[in-house]
């Protein structure tokens, strides 16, 4: 290393992030240590100030030892800290960075403070506002984030990414904090806590990924031209004004029930995903409409039903299903869906030019052994009317032994496996 010239040392050591890589290089010789302005990030871990008990590091320290090396850096763009901090510390750490700083992320700890609730909630304050600084940023991501009302943010019209995870957020916090930065492309609140209705207008939005604990019963309203792939679990009513270009599209509930979904036309979309323990069959009935041309389709429902008595799914005819579903080239269905299409007598009279043009690819999930010759009938005309058919999966899960059927459903499985053993697979 002391036969490089001084310009490939500093190009060398600029590509270092971890802070203790960086402090480690800084004790090597003068040559490192002069290189130290010239890193771009600096990335310290939850463990970074994790000291031997001799020498304990208290937090103040900690946040001084983090404002030197920041000090250091000429042109700092990337900072994350997983470490504890202050919200002072922050405030000194932006300050230095303003000009060049362009990706941020931080581990709040807003959610563990277990002292006083005013005083948290103050800090939590603190510290969001403290970020209104860095005009510059490009990417912003949060962690332990309570934000029970609006951070005194001006904008940040440059920010493309904002990402939070794990926070208790109030809805028209969540909503100004989201107009604050009208230019983002990525939206992703995860693990999120406390959102009852959240509307999202966003003219350059390309991917939104929501993820709402609680109940179940959250409404959302999107409004983004430029959408493509979007991800939503915990949501009750989901409203998307049909000027989108969705080709992703995944809704979800594991806490509740999903009574309406609004998109309009899904033409451009590729991928669906609709799971949840119980939709409505209007929802569901009306997505797979809208959703006619899609490629891939994952369907992972237990029950419908409007209110709280769980129903199961009405017959759905398979010849009409693949009729408006003719692009579809990998359908993974589960369960009490995969039961719907069983029908006694839906492949009674068919037409001969009847076909599956386009599937390719088939994992269906059992999970009852009830009306086993109907489902081996199924499985039958999946692969008789599938003329592109090259893997059928099926899965057996959690289904309870005991039940007399159970034996009669293992054999009829086997057999239509032993017979289409280059296609079918058990899992």
């Amino acid at each position: 290393m002391d036969s490089l010239p001084d310009a490939i040392l500093q190009y060398i050591l600029s590509h270092l992030s971890n802070a203790r890589d960086v402090a480690s290089c800084n004790c090597v010789s003068h040559r490192f240590h002069h290189s130290t302005p010239f890193i771009h990030s600096l990335y310290f871990p939850r463990n970074a100030f994790d000291f031997d008990a001799a020498s304990p590091a208290s937090s103040s320290s900690s946040d001084t030892i983090i404002n030197n090396m920041i000090a250091a850096a000429a042109r700092l763009e990337s900072l994350i800290v997983y470490s504890s901090f202050s919200a002072a510390a922050l405030k000194s750490w932006v300050s230095l960075t303003s000009t060049s700083l362009r990706r941020l992320e931080l581990r709040m700890d807003s959610l563990s403070d277990k002292g006083n609730a005013a005083a948290a909630a103050t800090e939590a304050m603190s510290k969001l506002e403290c970020i209104d600084c860095v005009k510059g940023l490009e990417e912003l991501k949060l962690w332990g984030v309570l934000m029970t009302q609006f951070p005194n943010w001006t904008g940040f019209f440059g920010l493309r990414t904002l990402e939070i995870v794990g926070a208790r957020l109030k809805d028209e916090a969540v909503s100004e904090a989201i107009k604050a930065c009208p230019n983002l492309r990525v939206l992703a609140l995860l693990g999120c806590d406390g959102i009852r209705s959240v509307s999202i207008e966003l003219l350059q939005l390309e991917q939104c990924r929501l993820d709402f604990y609680g109940q179940g019963n959250a409404f959302l309203s999107l409004n983004c031209p430029m959408l493509h792939l979007l991800e939503v679990q915990g949501c009750s009513w989901i409203q998307v004004n049909p000027n989108h270009r969705l080709t992703n599209l995944t809704i979800a509930n594991n806490g509740g029930r999903v009574y309406k979904v609004d998109f309009g036309k899904l033409n451009g979309l590729e991928f669906l995903s609709i799971r949840g323990i119980q939709w409505c069959w209007d929802a569901v009935s009306s997505i797979l409409q809208c959703a006619s041309e899609v490629k891939h389709l994952v369907m992972k429902i237990e029950f419908t039903g409007d209110f709280d008595v769980l129903q199961s799914f009405p017959q759905v005819d398979l010849v009409d299903f693949f009729n408006t579903h003719s692009k579809l080239e990998r359908f993974e269905i589960h369960g009490a869906m995969f039961a719907a299409l069983c029908q006694k007598y839906s492949l009674k009279s068919v037409d001969s030019r009847f076909t599956i043009p386009c599937l390719e690819e088939v994992v269906v999930t059992v999970r009852s052994p009830l009306n086993a010759e109907q489902k081996i009938s199924t499985l039958e005309s999946l692969l008789r009317y599938g003329k592109k058919l090259k893997r059928l999966s099926i899965k057996i899960l959690q289904m309870k032994n005991s039940h007399s059927s159970t034996d009669e459903f293992f054999e009829e499985v086997c057999k239509f496996r032993s017979v289409n053993a280059h296609i079918v697979r058990i899992e």
